[in-house]
């Protein structure tokens, strides 16, 4: 199929894309990797009255450090995330989900801003950018905003961004030296959205867990932090026992759906095991291990 007509602008500096969405009062698309979009478009699903193509705006794609914080802007390319040897060294939990990203052409072009914005559940980066606590820089006509994960993520396909706002960088702080991380998903197959993904962060002092992240990803309409998982870990050893218990209780935790796909009881049954998986490897990784 093809998609229905529309009127098609490509702007260079984010101040032409905003005043694009303004003059079609909500009834334009902006355009990034397309990886989401352009499906929709032409099997009709998505019938927007013109497409803001920011493509073109270089203001948008980086990649850099500043201040204990690791800042990229929208625009930029998961092939650039994952190629990236600033983001190996200093944030190995993004470059590793960022490998389990669809198949290379789609990673090639599609764009972190892009997959954060078309908020699927079952996506990676939103996963990954609540377990970091980052923080997403929005602008609108009114100027610029931050937004955290749980106010940006609203439901499926649904973030709190305006029809007339653009996100345009995402900021990620960087956990303490010696962290422990890692991601685990299951899939069917290699490059398709994840039933159930897992991601999580340790960071010690001493041998006890000073600070645990857990988020799962395909469980719920948007990432579920899993707090009470956390707080078994937190101020304890890391023992087998404690994972156990965590991964427990982090199956109680999620309200997965059931759809052609998986039941939701085996999306719970999935969340157990791949927390108790990525409890294993972060807890591996801990002072530098891999």
């Amino acid at each position: 199929m093809k998609p229905a007509p529309f009127e098609y602008h490509a702007p260079t500096t984010i101040e032409e894309a905003l005043a694009h969405l303004s003059e079609y009062g909500g009834e334009a698309k902006l355009l990034a990797g397309g990886q989401s979009l352009m499906p929709l478009l032409n099997f009709r699903l998505s019938r927007p009255a013109a497409l803001v193509d920011i493509n073109r705006i270089g203001a948008l794609s980086y990649i850099k450090e500043e201040d204990g914080t690791l800042r990229l802007g929208a625009m930029t390319r998961q092939r650039a995330i994952e190629r990236s040897e600033l983001l190996r060294r200093r944030l190995p939990l993004l470059t590793e989900a960022t490998a389990l990203v669809g198949h290379l052409p789609i990673r090639t072009r599609g764009t972190i801003g892009g997959s954060l914005a078309h908020a699927d559940p079952a996506a990676e980066y939103p996963a990954v950018v609540t377990a970091l606590e980052g923080e997403l820089v929005v602008r609108g006509p009114g100027g610029e905003r931050r937004v955290r994960p749980e106010k940006f993520f609203v439901s499926y396909l649904t973030t709190s961004l305006a029809p007339d706002e653009i996100l345009t960088e995402i900021r990620l702080p960087l956990p303490p030296p010696g962290s422990g991380w890692a991601f685990e998903e299951f899939s069917r197959r290699h490059g398709d959205f994840a039933l159930i993904g897992i991601a999580a962060l340790l960071v010690v002092e001493g041998k006890r867990c000073a600070k645990a992240r857990l988020v799962a990803a395909g469980a719920g309409p948007v990432p579920a932090r899993l707090r009470g998982a956390e707080q078994i870990l937190e101020g304890k050893d890391l023992t087998e026992q404690s994972f156990e218990a965590a991964a427990a209780r982090a199956a109680e935790l999620v309200e997965p759906d059931s759809d052609i796909h998986a039941s939701a009881a085996f999306r719970r049954h999935l969340t157990r095991v791949f927390t108790l998986r990525a409890l294993r490897k972060a807890r591996a990784r801990l002072h530098g291990g891999q």
